[in-house]
């Protein structure tokens, strides 16, 4: 979406899953092992294992920093993960994370549907977006073209057929973090299939 190009690194995540034990993979003796929180994320929906900070607790969809300096919970971020990575707990609470960061940024999404361009000579960014087709998404080019959307507010009111759109672009954030198309739209795809990716 031509936005934050030149940020590398995300600036704060939300928990998704706090593992005081460590992985349930890690073949470690206990005593080894460190605790592991995973987080989705806020900037560029990038899913990432860190360790918090000795004695501290997270809570599951609680906002983290995790910028370059002046960290409180979190000690470091270890590793950029995949979905598949995801613990199951973290899996469960994927959507809701999602939905959080959709509603305290409205604005970046609205800029989607106001953006939007072809992808191909065929094939529309808007078209990504669950449950919209050709039709729809000419109605929302052609009213656009009037007046830029506002709000999701606006976006319903005057695109009667659309309804859910924070919902619709959950669903396609979520199928990008799968891994489930080619195209990502909000997600920014590692640079290594499996995430391994140290920070």
């Amino acid at each position: 979406m031509g936005e934050n190009l030149n940020k590398k690194y995300e600036d704060y995540g939300i928990v998704l899953d706090f593992l005081p034990q460590g992985r349930p993979d890690d073949e470690r003796p206990a005593h080894l092992r460190e605790p592991i929180t995973q987080l989705l994320g806020g900037s560029f929906f990038t899913l990432l294992e860190a360790v918090p900070q000795p004695e501290v607790s997270l809570s599951s969809l609680e906002r983290v920093y995790i910028g370059k300096e002046g960290r409180e919970k979190i000690e470091r971020v270890k590793r950029r993960i995949g979905y598949k990575q995801l613990s199951s707990a973290a899996r469960a609470e994927l959507p809701a994370a999602i939905k959080k960061l959709i509603d305290e940024n409205p604005k970046k999404f609205i800029k989607f549907f106001n953006e939007a361009a072809p992808v191909t000579s065929r094939f529309h960014q808007l078209e990504l977006i669950p449950g919209i087709g050709k039709k729809l998404m000419w109605a929302i080019i052609e009213s656009r073209e009037k007046k830029p959307f506002g709000s999701f507010e606006d976006l319903e009111n005057r695109i009667k057929p659309l309804s859910h759109p924070r919902e619709l672009i959950a669903k396609r954030i979520e199928k990008e973090l799968k891994g489930e198309d080619k195209y990502c739209v909000f997600v920014r795809r590692p640079k290594r299939p499996h995430g391994d990716e140290e920070f």
